[in-house]
Formats: C-alpha cells, structure tokens, sequence
C-alpha cells in the first residue's frame, strides 16, 4: 500500500508526459524522487484537513453563498478550467467575485479597482474567502494546500521549458510566490485596461518572477516548509508585509 502510494504521488521519469520529459525538468524530478515519503505524507494531510475543514466551514460557505447571489446576478461559484500536475486541466472551484462572463470582458488577470469585481467580491478576494470551495479540489487531487498556483491553459502553453517542472507536483492554494505577490493586481495597474498589454505585462514581467519562487519551492521541498507557507498565508491575509 505504501508503495502504491510512493508511486502515486510522483510518477516515475519515463512515465512523465513527453513535453515534461527534458533536461531543465529531470533536476527538480530527482529531489523529490529522494522525498517520496514525505509526498505521501503531505497527501494524507491534504486530505484529512481538507475533509475536516469542509465539515467545519459548511455553514460560512453557505452565508457566502447567499451573499454572492444577493450582490449580483450569475452563479455561486466560478469554475474556470485550470492545469495541474503533469498538464492536467481541471475546473477549479471558486467563489464567484466578477460579474458574471468576465473572462469574455477582459484580461484572464485582474488589476487593482478591476470594475468586473463585485461588492461581495471584493471583500472575499481581500481574505481570500473566495478559495474555500477548493477545498473541494483538494480532497478530488487535483490541488494541494501549497503549491503552484493554477494557471490559465493560455498561460501554460508559453511556458519555458524549467516552468514545466512546477507540473511535477498538483497545484496550490497558496506557495511563497503567492504571499510575495498577493497585491499582483496592484503592480498590473500600469498596463493600463488595454487586455493585450495586461496579458503581456503578466507574462513577460510577473510570471518569471512567480516562477522563481516556485521553482525554489520544489527544491527546499519538506513537510515544514509547507507548514510554515501555510501560517505566513494567514499572516498575510490580515495584512502582515513579508519579511
């Protein structure tokens, strides 16, 4: 059972999709091949504080419910299609904070004062409130509590070749790079409202950047790690700069 799981949670190199299978990948690949253990240990815990957190927050999430269909026309939740270990794409769970059809109304990224952003909306994103339904994500697999965010299929596909190691593992709801880069929206706002140059901007300035702590991410991998990810999330969430 244990080896089952070991093989699990990081597939074997030859078994890597192709487009995964290059040099700038295979030195990430090696230092979690020598951490396997601990990938099975932060699945288990994935899933037994997912299950646990979703028992408890089922009452909030329904107030949050009731408040977004209150605020604006459109469905509860949003579920864009993201990718995740190994290419994988899925529809995450979100709550929705954008007026309803937003991806077709503008950048796939949002910037500061973004008028698609709801009232309910914009105090959900200031707490981070809108990600509690990926706890849904996280107990299916497709998601962890920390790692690399979930990107866009558009996003994706201009990756360089060394970003496609952060797909060795499942996407995150938080990592360094989230915490470092929480106001994103803030350093997009001199792009202007022109869709193109956002999208621009956010590749060619942001994503390396966010890229570089992801990266760094896999290499200083451990169960501490994470943890302590997890606690400066919060701290940031309440408005703690990091040191």
């Amino acid at each position: 059972m244990v080896r089952k799981l070991r093989r699990a949670v990081l597939r074997q190199w030859e078994d890597l999709p192709a487009f995964m299978q290059v040099p700038e990948v295979r030195a990430y690949w090696e230092v979690l091949d020598r951490k396997r253990t601990e990938l099975v240990c932060k699945r288990i815990f994935d899933v037994t504080v997912s299950s646990v957190l979703l028992l408890f927050l089922i009452a909030p999430m329904a107030v949050i419910a009731v408040l977004i269909k209150l605020d604006s026309p459109g469905p509860i939740f949003y579920r864009q299609e993201r990718v995740t270990a190994y290419g994988r794409k899925f529809r995450i769970h979100k709550f929705r904070t954008m007026v309803t059809d937003a991806d077709q109304k503008g950048s796939m990224v949002t910037i500061k004062g973004d008028w698609r952003i709801t009232k309910a909306g914009a105090l959900l994103r200031k707490y981070r409130l809108d990600e509690l339904p990926q706890l849904l994500d996280i107990l299916a697999g497709d998601m962890s509590f920390v790692g690399t965010r979930p990107e866009v299929v558009k996003y994706v596909k201009m990756y360089e070749r060394e970003y496609r190691a952060t797909l060795l593992l499942p996407a995150g709801v938080t990592s360094m790079a989230s915490i470092r880069y929480k106001d994103e929206s803030r350093m997009l706002n001199g792009a202007g409202a022109d869709k193109a140059r956002i999208d621009r901007v956010y590749i060619m300035e942001i994503l390396p950047q966010k890229m570089r702590w992801n990266l760094e991410g896999i290499l200083r991998f451990s169960l501490i790690s994470e943890l302590l990810i997890m606690a400066r999330t919060v701290l940031a969430v309440f408005g703690r700069a990091y040191e």
